[in-house]
Order: structure tokens, then sequence, then C-alpha cells
């Protein structure tokens, strides 16, 4: 993280049993956000059948525990003002309240019994589940969505973590049962693998209180310490996936190449960050100049590098017409083409705009306490400290036009397998263009 003029440096604890505290001071806001990060994530659901748990508990832990059913957690939390989400990610799960900084012993408490204490009660749980499933058939309903779980599958196959859904699958839904999850948070949820982070107006003292209440009144300084929940490398692949959506009007397209993992550092990650943002980011950007002001082919597309502790992929998106499908995967391996074979160097203007857009979102970064939390928790996780946002931006300068060039000629020049993801109406001259120009097999239908 970061040390600027205008505001103090992070407090950083560790509990002696290896839980994490960190606090971003902010000292300009008038409520605070207080959050617990759990790593653990679909990426850590290693068998097939536990695909999807992750998010379950996640729902359920708000659903009662040994001293607070569902109803009393909501009241509490609302009678204070204050609140309460949750959310699961490949790489971890967390809970969050926010509400006014003299409430926060009671919101340390409310969130370590719905973390440490869930019951998981039975009628609950058939209820939630039919809510899930609710959630699951939005995201089938979804072209968006769907190519993008497409592009999951076609990244890493169904065989790893990382080429599954975060949801899990419709079968593991109806079938987790209560000692499932029991199970699961047991062997998941321990405190090395726990940061529990606030942002607002926290000084010294308030830092302090935090963590003596950490460690003798809430259940966190109790926790068992564990090891770090390791996971397994996710192996590129690459290919070509497609699903028809009854009733969809448009042909959703994903497509990708893979990144370096947040774990190998800025000097690694940063010329694919670069990359993305130089191809795609703004309406200015040669990916949107090209695609909607120029010709007409979506409303909306974009390019992103999404860098994550255990992977990455350089990711491009965007929906159109199916009549216009084969047209939009043309002019897109064009533009990659272009930049592949000399357009990082013949465009300079393109390179400097993105690294501005870049350095303008890390800075507005730091007035947006949940991207500062989830930061940290990540630094913490992956690198053990917490990274400077000065040292980000110089490494952001540091970066060559040589840099992205090469960034664009690997996923060009045939060293890496492109990854393609076609959903909704998807004609069959999309695929066959798709599969001929990244040098893909004929795409294969991915089952619900």
């Amino acid at each position: 993280m970061e040390t600027t003029a205008s505001a103090p440096a992070p407090l950083l604890a560790t509990l002696s049993n290896g839980l994490r505290l960190v606090a971003i001071p902010m000292p300009w806001r008038a409520t605070i956000s207080l959050s617990v990060f759990v790593r653990t994530g679909s990426l850590h659901e290693h068998l097939a059948r536990l695909n999807g748990i992750s998010h379950v508990v996640e729902h359920m832990a708000f659903k009662g525990t040994a001293t607070r059913d569902c109803q009393r957690i909501n009241l509490e939390a609302e009678a204070l003002g204050a609140e309460v989400n949750a959310h699961t990610d490949k790489d971890h799960t967390a809970f969050h309240i926010e509400g006014l900084p003299a409430d926060l012993p009671a919101f340390v408490t409310l969130l370590a019994d719905i973390v440490l204490n869930p019951s998981f009660p039975q009628e609950e749980l058939a209820r939630e589940l039919r809510v899930i499933e609710q959630e699951y058939a939005e995201y089938e309903d979804d072209p968006g969505a769907l190519a993008f779980r497409l592009f999951d599958a076609a990244c890493y196959g169904a065989r790893h973590p990382a080429g599954r859904p975060i949801i899990g699958t419709r079968a593991n839904i109806r079938r987790f049962k209560r000692e499932d999850l029991l199970a699961y948070v047991q062997r998941q949820y321990t405190a090395r693998n726990v940061v529990i982070a606030a942002a607002g107006p926290v000084d010294e003292t308030m830092f302090a209180a935090l963590l003596r209440q950490l460690e003798q009144d809430t259940g966190f300084g109790a926790m068992p310490a564990g090891a770090p929940n390791a996971v397994d490398l996710p192996s590129w692949q690459g290919g070509l996936k497609a699903r028809r959506l009854a009733g969809s009007g448009q042909t959703q397209l994903v497509l990708g190449f893979p990144a370096p993992a947040l774990a190998a550092g800025e000097a690694a990650t940063m010329p694919h960050v670069l990359a993305a943002a130089m191809l795609g980011e703004g309406m200015s950007s040669p990916l949107l100049d090209e695609i909607r002001e120029r010709r007409g082919l979506a409303y909306q597309a974009g390019c992103a590098a999404d860098i994550w502790p255990h992977g990455g992929q350089f990711v491009i998106d965007a929906a159109t017409a199916p009549e216009q499908a084969v047209e939009l995967l043309d002019a897109v391996h064009a533009l990659l083409q272009r930049h592949a074979e000399g357009g990082v160097e013949a465009d300079r203007v393109a390179l400097e705009r993105a690294r501005r857009q870049l350095a303008v979102r890390a800075l507005r970064g730091l007035e947006q306490p949940a991207r500062r939390l989830e930061a940290a928790a990540q630094d913490l996780f992956t690198f053990d400290r917490l990274r400077d946002t000065q040292d980000w931006l110089a490494q952001l300068q540091a970066v060559k036009p040589a840099q992205v060039q090469s960034a664009f000629a690997a996923m060009q020049g045939g060293q890496q397998r492109a990854a393609v993801a076609l959903a909704g109406s998807v004609p069959a001259k999309a695929r066959e263009r798709a599969a001929a120009l990244f040098g893909l097999s004929e795409a294969e239908e991915l089952s619900a």
C-alpha cells in the first residue's frame, strides 16, 4: 500500500496465531469500513464436487450462529445504521460492514460471530440453496456472464478450479449438505488465512483498542493458526468454446491470452497491464475507436489485464449482432496483429495516454475504501507486506515501449495459445472464423 503526504501510513499488526490486522487511516471520512478477508475461494475447491462451496458458505454465514438467528444479525447491523455485505472471488471470501466509527467494537463482535460461529441451520440452507440456484439461472440466461464462464473453461480446462465458475454447478448447489459446509469452514478458516482490515478515521489509539479486542474478546485471537491455504497453479490451455443461447440477439465474444500472476511482481505484470490499457481503455483507445466509432460493430468493447495472485488473463470482450460477428473477429485480430508488429512504437501517444489513465486510476483508488481494503488483503496474502502505490507508479513509468511490444508479440507470435468464448446467438461462420484466425480447433459445447 501507500504512504502519501496527505494521509498517515497504514497500521499493521499480527496476532499471536498469525492473523493479520491492518488499518488504513482516512481521516477525512465520516464512516468506517471493516472487512474480514479469508484466503479461500473457488481456486481452493480442489475437488470438482466442492465447486461452489465457498460461495454457499458466504451466503449461509449470515443465516444464523449459535447466538443469533438471521433476523437478529440483520437487525443488529441495521439498528446501528450499518450496511453488511459479502462476496466470493477466485482467491478469497470477504465479509464487510460499514457504519459509524464509534460502533467499530460492535462491528468486530458481529463479524466475529458471523465468520467464526456459523451454524448453517438446515431449514435456512434449504431455502438459500434455492436462492443460489436462481442466481445460477440468471448467469445461464446472461450471454455476457455465460461467455466469461466459457472463457475461463477455455483458459484452464474444467479439471482445474481456475476453469470452473465461482458459483459452482447446478448439481453441486442442489446437493451441498450442512456437514459439507461445516467441514469446509473448519479446514479453510484458520488464522493464517485471515486478514481483518479497516478504513476510515482510524488513529493509533483506536487501532490499539481494536487489537486488544481481537486478542481478548472476539474469538479471532483463539482461532487455530493453521497453514496458508495452498493452490495448485493453473496451467494455461487455450481453446475455443461456444454456446448458443435461445432468444439472444447478440454474439458475445471474450478473447484472451495468459498474463503473469500477481505473485510475479509489478515488473512482470506491468507490461500486460499497460498493453491492455493501451489497446482498450477509453473511447479514444484503438479498440473502441475501431470497433465502435469507425465500424459501429458494438455499443461497448473492453480490454483488461485480470491479474490475481495465482494467474492472469489479458482479456478482450465485446458484443455484436450475429451478422457482424465475423467482422468483429477480423477487426480484433487485425488490431492485435498491428500492435504485435510495431503498433506500440508507432503510437507513442496511445501508450502515454494509457500510462496516464492507469496512474489516475491508481490515485483515485486511494480515495475508495473498498478497493484499498481488498488490495491490502491481497498484498498480505501474496507478499506478506503492504505495497506502496508510489512504487507501483514508479514501475508504471519505468515500463519501456519494447516491453509492451513484447507482450503483444507473444500473443500473436504463436508463443501463447488464445482462449476464445462465443455465447448467445453464435453463427457457425463465427465459430469457424475464430478457429481459423487464432489457430484453434473447432469449438466444443460446454454442458451446463
